[in-house]
């Protein structure tokens, strides 16, 4: 289950790029916080909200009493740690970090020490990353598994193809950006509309035009009417249809006359097998597959990429498709 303590997360992602160390994070044991292991060495973490004077003592107690029960050392992450606070942990030699990267280790021959960080400012909206190349792919995982979003950043920073510090950042900007919210026990996803809209102009501007690897036509032109019988369910979801005869296939609304394919296959492999030549102006456009695939058997991209290609298109035919795909395939995430 989902505990808000993701500045966890933060904080190391921090702590990672101040030290040039990789730090691994296991949140999974129920038992812990987490488990941090820096260098082959396990620290169990107790985490918490702020360290002040007001509560100084009795968390320097608990970690106390926590130090003596454990066959571990301990680490203490905190989104705060006051300066005295700090002092008192380093006299009495308990490990802490803050989510700003401050930070005191020690234990056998690891020793780290990092001090005088301040917490980096939040960016403007027209400058987040959670628009940008891995914030599009953790948005899109996120929108297309919404059971995902209870899980720990390493599985999402998995699922999605990104690193764990780009699911930290992107995560606390979207809860910036009032898109998402944490309880005590859960993520929720707000304003999904203005969230999706967003994600589509972002997907069409940055994303898609770096996995665009090639425009191509059928060297036979009727294929663009006999499309539908090439077999890509051979290649096991390795060749999907994109945009207009991805629309096609879910609603049996469109006739394609531009078409998307999404595949991982290389390309003189693709243009052999589906009889493709490339041609500058072609109206089909082949794109690499950016998402970790389901094990399923499919013709077809995810409905939420075929909906914003042809959201995207401005064409007034593409408009209906869509909408009959919002209102079947995304009913789920409205």
């Amino acid at each position: 289950m989902y505990h808000n303590n993701d500045f966890i997360y933060e904080a190391i992602s921090q702590l990672e790029e101040l030290i040039n160390i990789p730090i691994d994070i296991d949140s999974s044991r129920k038992k812990y916080d987490a488990i941090v292991s820096i260098r082959d060495q396990q620290f169990i973490v107790d985490a918490k909200s702020a360290i002040r004077t007001s509560n100084q003592g009795l968390v320097l107690s608990k970690l106390e009493e926590l130090k003596q029960k454990s066959n571990h050392p301990i680490i203490l992450i905190a989104k705060y740690i006051s300066k005295n606070a700090a002092t008192e942990l380093k006299n009495r030699e308990i490990n802490y970090i803050d989510i700003a990267g401050n930070a005191y280790i020690k234990n056998n021959k690891l020793a780290i020490l990092v001090e005088g960080q301040k917490r980096k400012s939040k960016q403007q909206t027209n400058q987040s990353r959670a628009f940008q190349e891995a914030g599009i792919k953790i948005i899109f995982y996120l929108l297309r598994n919404p059971e995902s979003l209870q899980h720990s950043y390493r599985e999402i920073a998995e699922n999605a193809n990104v690193s764990i510090g780009s699911v930290s950042n992107v995560m606390a900007e979207l809860e910036d950006l009032n898109f998402l919210m944490k309880t005590k026990d859960k993520r929720v996803l707000k304003n999904k509309s203005e969230l999706i809209e967003r994600w589509m102009v972002a997907f069409n501007t940055v994303l898609r035009p770096r996995i665009l690897r090639k425009k191509m036509k059928f060297i036979d032109p009727n294929n663009t009417n006999e499309w539908k019988n090439l077999n890509l369910n051979k290649y096991k979801g390795d060749v999907l249809w994109g945009g207009e005869p991805g629309g096609a296939i879910l609603t049996n609304y469109l006739k394609p006359e531009k078409f998307t394919i999404f595949t991982n296959y290389d390309l003189p492999t693709i243009a052999k097998n589906l009889k493709l030549v490339p041609d500058q102006n072609g109206y089909i456009e082949i794109l690499q597959i950016f998402w970790k695939r389901d094990n399923e058997n499919t013709n077809v991209a995810p409905a939420l990429l075929i909906y914003t290609d042809l959201i995207n298109s401005g064409l007034s035919r593409n408009m209906e498709t869509a909408k009959i795909i919002l209102d079947n395939e995304l009913r789920y995430i409205e």
